[in-house]
């Protein structure tokens, strides 16, 4: 276990390209104590350049996803705040300080990053625009960013989070932290990463993506509530 008050954790899948920027950058923050990367069965150097750059590695030796690679990095550490940065985001990962004042002030329970707007960059907004929906049908609030993965959040609401697959991870830690009672709010952040784009693999990521969220939050607000939030998804197109 790692005896820190915050740490990062990165899951990384692939990500050889940018993993070891995304570390350095956290690795400066003040606040931050380490920095856990959790390969997710990469084909690549991810693991070497994470471990490289300062990072405590985990490895699994499959892919599993998301939000197994994310509880796998919680797993190794005691620390009472962590802070949740994609791997992808490189040098942005330093953004992160904007996300750490709300939480450690008392504040808040989970801080969320909303991006600047991807434009041209990102899709058609279907996904995230039904993410939306979803928390709006189980939590009764508007999220800017219901997708965002840059989050700080102390460490018992993830011990809140219930069972969840993959791409599912940031809406079902989103409901089960309002339904737990946590305080959860959104903060402006500089974040850049890799974008899909319009490209049929951005479609295909999206097409994964949706179908986890469905998959989470059926299992937490029903399958009349998900249908609700997908009709006012495609009558907004």
């Amino acid at each position: 276990m790692i005896p820190d008050q915050i740490v990062a954790i990165v899951p990384a899948f692939n990500r050889a390209d940018s993993v070891a920027a995304t570390v350095a950058a956290l690795l400066e923050l003040d606040d931050v104590s380490g920095v856990v990367v959790v390969d997710d069965g990469s084909s690549d150097d991810t693991a070497a350049r994470a471990a490289e750059s300062g990072a405590r590695v985990v490895v699994l030796e499959q892919n599993q996803g998301k939000a197994a690679a994310v509880r796998a990095g919680w797993i190794t550490t005691d620390a009472p705040i962590l802070l949740l940065v994609d791997s992808d985001t490189g040098a942005t990962a330093a953004e992160a300080v904007a996300l750490i004042p709300p939480v450690v002030g008392g504040h808040l329970d989970m801080s969320i990053a909303v991006l600047p707007s991807a434009g041209g960059r990102g899709g058609f907004g279907l996904v995230k625009n039904f993410a939306a929906n979803v928390l709006k049908q189980g939590t009764g609030a508007d999220f800017a960013a219901p997708l965002s993965g840059q989050r700080c959040l102390r460490s018992e609401v993830m011990s809140a989070l219930g069972p969840v697959d993959r791409f599912g991870l940031e809406v079902a830690l989103t409901l089960d932290a309002a339904t737990a009672g946590f305080r959860v709010g959104e903060v402006e952040a500089g974040f850049d990463h890799h974008h899909t784009g319009r490209t049929l693999a951005g479609f295909r990521h999206r097409f994964r993506q949706g179908r986890d969220l469905y998959r989470a939050g059926s299992s937490r607000i029903g399958h009349r509530a998900m249908l609700r939030a997908l009709t006012t998804s495609l009558r907004a197109r």
